[in-house]
């Protein structure tokens, strides 16, 4: 996403200080989560500095849609396994309602 920086005698990289911007600008980005395609979206859109809102926040608003699916997803598995541990009764058997469905040859 950026240039390769130059290199000191040593072999150290050398940013510069609209270099360190970027970087920050990338890491917290996939902090949040962004994809590597949507990061480079947003810095062709001209990075933290000229981008379009308008054009941002439809990246952000896909994003956040996603992340939403996501939460959903999660909330069903969330009940799904709190269901299963709950019929466990943590005996030694044959039967193991976690291992069932986790185990495709056992829950037939």
């Amino acid at each position: 996403m950026l240039a390769p920086p130059p290199r000191t005698a040593g072999g150290r990289r050398i940013y510069g200080s609209n270099d360190l911007r970027m970087l920050v600008f990338i890491r917290r980005a996939r902090e949040l989560g962004f994809s590597l395609d949507d990061i480079r979206a947003l810095l062709r859109l001209g990075g933290p500095e000229k981008a379009s809102c308008r054009e941002v926040r439809a990246i952000a608003a896909h994003h956040l849609e996603d992340i939403r699916a996501k939460l959903g997803d999660l909330t069903k598995l969330e009940r799904l396994l709190a269901r299963t541990v709950a019929r466990c009764s943590g005996k030694v058997a044959p039967e193991c309602p976690v291992l069932d469905i986790l185990d495709i040859q056992r829950s037939k």
